[in-house]
């Protein structure tokens, strides 16, 4: 008896991404938008009414929270990654093909957390590994940029993943990063650069470099 009313509350239960009230039940219907498609599901083709927003967050560390609580399960996060998009409006949504609800995004939705560098000059290729497995090569359709950072006088760099959604490179990764920097001329203005795939993405000016350096 126990079981059959157990199965009659699942069967009863919305499964709707605004009505659900725990992540399994948001990972059972993001799992099915997931299987719509080989690969990445084609967020970007679909256009489902707009149902609301969620109290899911990412944070800057890429940790998502979902009602207030961390989501611990790698296989989760991973799962809801494949169904983000940032739209025109500059909020990010979960998408699926009937419904798109908002999520709060601190910085950006992705962190790369390691890098491969392969080949030098304009061979040279910088290959990302995001916390949620994307691997991604920065060049023409993936490419890096530097904003400094007013609080610590720093820079943070992004890498574009896939359609408006970017990557924060770690601090750590940032470091190796501008190793492979070199002064190179943009404009007739000396920059300090990195390549990748044959383009050039520049981190600042030459000569700010020098006074940091000094």
């Amino acid at each position: 008896m126990t079981a059959d009313l157990d199965h009659s509350r699942e069967a009863a239960a919305p499964t709707g991404l605004t009505r659900v009230g725990d992540t399994a039940g948001l990972e059972a219907l993001i799992s099915r938008a997931a299987r719509a498609g080989k690969g990445l599901p084609p967020v970007e083709r679909w256009n489902p009414d707009f149902c609301g927003d969620i109290d899911m967050e990412i944070r800057a560390d890429g940790t998502w929270f979902y009602l207030g609580t961390p989501i611990g399960r790698a296989p989760l996060v991973q799962l809801f990654s494949t169904v983000l998009r940032k739209d025109a409006d500059g909020k990010t949504y979960l998408v699926t093909p009937v419904e798109r609800v908002g999520i709060r995004v601190v910085d950006a939705p992705f962190v790369a957390v390691e890098m491969n560098v392969a080949g030098s000059g304009n061979d040279r290729v910088l290959t990302f590994r995001t916390n949620v497995g994307d691997v991604v090569e920065a060049g023409p359709d993936h490419p890096l940029r530097f904003v400094d950072e007013p609080e610590t006088g720093g820079l943070k760099p992004y890498l574009l993943v896939r359609g408006r959604l970017e990557a924060l490179v770690a601090r750590p990764v940032m470091y190796e990063l501008v190793e492979h920097g070199e002064r190179i001329d943009i404009d007739g203005k000396a920059m300090f650069a990195v390549r990748s795939k044959g383009e050039v993405y520049p981190i600042m000016p030459w000569d700010r470099l020098e006074r940091l350096s000094a």
